[in-house]
């Protein structure tokens, strides 16, 4: 019998992402700098939900998009272009989209955003979640009530956590791992939140608190356990040049998922992630700079590194035989009204 569950179910909030990269050095007060690079798109929790649907999986997002041009944009790409299941998602009356505005320099970015806290909770959008085969959540010190809710109708919990602005990193967070399958921090939140000295360290005591844990460490590559298989896997990171970071943590998760999905060995899990993120920060954005299928054929066709034609000789047999059509990178800026694809757009010329 065919699973028809999503994949992946997703809520969280969505931005409007606009990105300006090669500036050099960040500005100063009063300072004018001009730049060649630009890229829009949806951002935040769209991040995740791309990704995850570049890699062929069913993927369910529960989102608040405002009645504005920002979120109509959202919704066409999301839906119409990236195919990802919004029936979750709402529309809210007044509220506008909230919009971050990202200046990229060197391997790092400074972020303004404008936004309001959305009139749906989580909860609200998720109500009694649908089964699926995976979520993919952001942990917060308040636990949301659709995460118990999802793991208890069997959906394998994919989690990660932000930065404490308070910097108090309260133990109490990692309650909620019991409620997971995964849990992917990076290197910095993990030793703060466990009160270690390195991510090895930090992974021994996460280790002991959910099935699989992975901690991210940016340039350094990543380090891995899986309880249920006995396995442990450290991997170095792809040397690429970065022109945005944004939104690669959120890529290496949702590729994690897709090969976990698929049954593969930690360490070919690892490496996939690593070499989807590392794809990813060579182009603007976060949902629309994920590489999928196409983008990692090409990459493994065209590589001509010994070392990585065998570190990644997996791939030979992982990789699909219909990998899609070049994904869509991230437009300078978004297209005339009339230009878009999908039902809302031919809705707009009659």
């Amino acid at each position: 019998m065919d699973d028809d569950r999503p994949d992946v179910l997703l809520t969280g909030l969505l931005f409007y992402d606009l990105v300006l990269t090669g500036l050099g050095k960040p500005p100063t007060p009063g300072e004018e700098i001009w730049t060649g690079g630009m890229g829009c798109g949806p951002g935040g929790i769209a991040n995740l939900a791309g990704a995850a649907a570049r890699f062929g999986l069913r993927t369910s997002l529960a989102a608040v998009f405002g009645d504005d041009f920002y979120g109509e944009y959202c919704r066409d790409v999301l839906c119409d272009q990236e195919g990802i299941d919004l029936s979750l998602s709402r529309t809210a009356d007044g509220w506008p989209t909230p919009v971050t505005v990202s200046l990229a320099f060197g391997q790092d970015r400074a972020l303004v955003t404008h936004g309001q806290e959305p009139p749906y909770s989580q909860d609200v959008l998720m109500g009694d979640p649908p089964e699926a085969r995976t979520a993919l959540v952001h942990l917060e010190a308040e636990p949301r009530e659709w995460i118990s809710k999802a793991a208890a109708n069997g959906t394998h919990v994919y989690a990660d956590v932000g930065w404490d602005a308070t910097e108090e990193w309260s133990a109490d967070l990692l309650d909620q791992l019991k409620l997971c399958h995964a849990f992917l921090p990076n290197e910095g939140e993990a030793m703060a939140y466990t009160r270690t000295d390195s991510a090895v360290a930090a992974l021994g005591t996460l280790s002991e608190l959910v099935p699989v844990a992975v901690v991210t460490r940016g340039g350094n590559g990543a380090v891995a356990v899986d309880q249920m298989t006995g396995e442990y896997a450290e991997v170095p990171a792809l040397a690429v040049d970065v022109l945005d970071a944004t939104g690669a943590g959120d890529v290496f998760g949702a590729s994690f998922v897709a090969a976990s999905l698929g049954g593969w060995p930690l360490e070919e899990r690892l490496r996939f992630a690593v070499l989807a993120a590392g794809l990813s920060v060579q182009h603007h954005g976060g949902a629309l700079a994920a590489p999928g299928w196409h983008g990692i054929a090409r990459w493994w066709h065209t590589l001509t590194d010994p070392g990585l034609k065998r570190a990644y000789g997996f791939l030979a047999d992982r990789l699909p035989a219909d990998v899609g059509p070049p994904v869509r990178y991230a437009p300078v800026t978004p297209p005339a009204p009339h230009t878009l694809v999908g039902p809302r757009a031919l809705d707009r010329l009659h």
